[in-house]
């Protein structure tokens, strides 16, 4: 019978993710409507990191997208959701914590023997090259909201 103890570096990695999405919540909650929508790089051909909206929408968007991936890679397949341009702060936190749920769920039949995986052929690949186990996924996720957290507090800084 599978328990709690098969699931230790499970429960870590969520642990450690939710932080991240909560920590990025905790930065966004002050963030204006206009400050939201306000172009913070003028001159970035990535159109991601145009404003805080287009960079939260990526976040949001990649975040489902990881566990998507993982789902798919135990036959789970579902489609992705399209980018969500939200207006307010609240509507973004309230995404975050819709990923906190999803990834959660993708969770639930996924024990510690399965996080890692050497052989190629059973790694998790992505549309942009990359090829990962379910833990370097959820490494990457984790750090991916990290980076993103920081470039906003950058903006956050430069829009006083």
């Amino acid at each position: 019978m599978k328990t709690d103890q098969n699931k230790r570096a499970v429960n870590a990695i969520l642990a450690e993710y939710e932080r991240a999405l909560n920590e990025l919540q905790y930065v966004i909650v002050p963030i204006s409507n206009k400050d939201l929508a306000a172009t913070i790089d003028p001159h970035t051909s990535d159109p991601n990191g145009k404003s805080i909206r287009n960079i939260l929408a990526h976040v949001i968007g990649s975040a489902f997208s990881y566990a998507i991936y993982i789902r798919e890679s135990i036959d789970h397949a579902i489609p992705r959701p399209g980018l969500r341009h939200r207006d307010t702060a609240l509507e973004y936190i309230r995404d975050l914590d819709e990923v906190i749920v999803f990834t959660r769920d993708t969770f639930k039949t996924i024990y510690d023997y399965s996080l890692e995986k050497f052989d190629y052929p059973d790694k998790i690949k992505t549309k942009w090259g990359q090829s990962y186990d379910i833990e370097q996924m959820m490494e990457h996720a984790i750090v991916h909201v990290l980076r993103h957290r920081r470039q906003i507090e950058i903006a956050k800084e430069r829009l006083c």
